[in-house]
C-alpha cells in the first residue's frame, strides 16, 4: 500500500491486501458511549481498514497487545492520536513520557518511576484510606448522591494533587484538563473543537501549577525538580513531567472509580462478594472494572518501518487504532468476557497499557481505587441505582457523566 495524501493529519493509506473494510466511525457518539462496534471489529480478523479516517484498527487481544507494546516497530513519538507528529505540529508540546520513544523515554521514565516507586505509594496508602473513609462517611446521611461528582471526581481531585504537591488545586480545572487531553486525541469533531476552545483558559493554569514555585517541597513534583537539580533532566522537563501526571493521573482514575461504582451497583452479587472480604477483594474488583469498562478505549500507534503483523503487510507511516476496550472483551482470550466477575484473573488486561508505555501512575491509580472500594464495602450494605446512568462522550475515555445512587448503610 502506498501513502497517497495527508489525511486527518497523517499519511492516507489504502487497505493492505487481505484486510476487510469496516465502514464505521469509532468517534460516533453511540460508539464512544455504548462501544457498539467492538464485536464487528474483532470479526474482521487481525485488522480492519476504516476508510473514514484512512487507518487500520485492531481489536483482538493478541494483535492489539503486539502492536501496542512493540515500541520499536510501532511508535508513540508520532502521536497517540490521529495526527502524525512527524508531519504536523502537536496541539501542545508533546508529552515527554507518553509521546516519546527510547532513548529519551528511558531517561524521563527512570525519573518518574523513581518518584512513583512502590515505597512512595506505600506511604500514600494510609492517607488515601483515611480520606476515602471520611468521604464515604460524609455521604451516608444523604438520601441520594451523584456518584460521578460526589465520589469519582471528588476523591482523586483531592488526594492526587496533594500527593503531587499542588499548593492550590482546583478540582474543576483538573477534570476539565483531562477531558481536553483525551478529546484532543480524536478527529476534528465537535468534541475536539469544544475541548480546544476551553484549552486557552485551562492550559495556562495547568502550566502555572507545574512550576516549582507552585509545588510543596514534600510532594512527587518536588522529586522531579530534585532530579533537575541533580542534572538528570532540565528544569523545563521537570515541569513537563508534572504536567504529564496531571493529564494522565486524574481523569483515568476518576473514570475508573466511577465505572467501578456503576459495575458494583448493577451487579449486586459481586458487591456482596466484595463486602465479604473488603481487604482482599477491593483491588481485584477495581482491576476487573478496568478490564470490563476500559477507561481508555483506544490509542494510536504509528508504524515506524515497513513490517508485518499476523501475516498482514504494514507500510511505514500507517496509523493503527489499538482498541484496548475491544481487546479486553475478546472471547478468544478471556473466558466469558461479557461477565463482570471480581474473582477473575485479570493479569494482562490492556486498560493501563502494555510494554514500556504502560501507565506510569498505575500503582497510585490502583491505590486510590482500592481505598474507595474498601471504604465503601466496610460501610455500605447496598448500592442502589437512583436514576438513569448516562455516559459522557469523549474521543478516548469511556466515562460516566451522571450516576445517581443511594447508599444503604450497614
Amino acid at each position: 500500500m502506498e501513502p497517497t495524501a495527508l489525511f486527518h493529519g497523517h499519511k492516507q493509506i489504502s487497505p493492505p491486501q487481505g484486510v476487510p473494510i469496516l465502514d464505521v466511525d469509532p468517534y460516533d457518539t453511540d460508539n464512544l458511549t455504548q462501544r457498539t462496534y467492538f464485536e464487528a471489529l474483532r470479526a474482521q480478523g487481525p485488522f480492519a481498514y476504516i476508510p473514514r479516517y484512512g487507518v487500520l484498527a485492531c481489536g483482538g487481544y493478541a494483535v492489539t497487545r503486539e502492536v501496542f507494546s512493540d515500541h520499536e516497530r510501532f511508535v508513540s513519538s508520532r502521536g497517540v492520536g490521529l495526527s502524525d507528529f512527524g508531519l504536523e505540529e502537536p496541539w501542545r508540546p508533546a508529552s515527554i513520557i507518553l509521546e516519546v520513544d527510547p532513548p529519551y523515554h528511558t531517561k524521563t521514565r527512570r525519573v518518574i518511576m523513581r518518584a512513583l516507586s512502590p515505597k512512595v505509594v506505600r506511604e500514600l496508602r494510609d492517607a488515601f484510606k483515611a480520606d476515602a473513609e471520611r468521604l464515604i462517611d460524609s455521604l451516608l446521611a444523604k438520601e441520594e448522591i451523584e456518584a460521578v461528582t460526589d465520589i469519582a471526581e471528588a476523591f482523586p481531585t483531592k488526594v492526587f494533587p496533594q500527593a503531587v504537591g499542588i499548593k492550590e488545586p482546583d478540582a474543576r480545572m483538573l477534570v476539565e484538563f483531562g477531558a481536553i487531553v483525551f478529546n484532543a486525541i480524536g478527529p476534528d469533531n465537535d468534541l475536539r473543537n469544544r475541548a480546544m476552545a476551553r484549552n486557552k483558559d485551562i492550559m495556562p493554569w495547568i502550566l502555572d501549577r507545574c512550576s516549582r514555585a507552585q509545588l510543596t517541597s514534600d510532594g512527587i513534583g518536588a522529586l522531579f525538580y530534585a532530579a533537575a537539580d541533580a542534572g538528570e533532566i532540565s528544569e523545563h522537563e521537570a515541569g513537563m513531567l508534572v504536567r504529564s501526571l496531571l493529564s494522565a493521573g486524574v481523569d483515568t482514575t476518576v473514570t475508573g472509580i466511577g465505572n467501578a461504582l456503576w459495575c458494583l451497583a448493577t451487579h449486586p452479587e459481586q458487591y456482596a462478594r466484595l463486602k465479604e472480604d473488603p481487604d482482599g477483594m477491593a483491588l481485584p474488583a477495581f482491576e476487573e472494572t478496568l478490564r470490563f469498562t476500559s477507561p481508555v478505549q483506544a490509542f494510536f500507534r504509528t508504524a515506524a518501518l515497513k513490517t508485518e503483523v499476523a501475516g498482514i503487510p504494514i507500510e511505514e507511516g500507517t496509523k493503527i487504532l489499538c482498541v484496548l476496550g475491544s481487546a479486553n472483551m475478546d472471547p478468544d482470550h478471556w473466558d466469558r468476557p461479557e461477565v463482570f466477575d471480581i474473582s477473575r484473573k485479570t493479569v494482562g488486561h490492556l486498560a493501563l497499557g502494555a510494554g514500556i508505555h504502560v501507565c506510569v501512575g498505575q500503582n497510585i491509580a490502583r491505590a486510590e481505587g482500592q481505598a474507595i472500594l474498601r471504604a465503601l464495602a466496610e460501610r455500605v450494605d447496598r448500592i442502589e441505582i437512583a436514576g438513569e446512568p448516562t455516559w459522557r462522550p469523549n474521543n478516548a475515555i469511556h466515562a460516566l457523566d451522571r450516576l445517581p445512587l443511594r447508599f444503604v448503610p450497614k
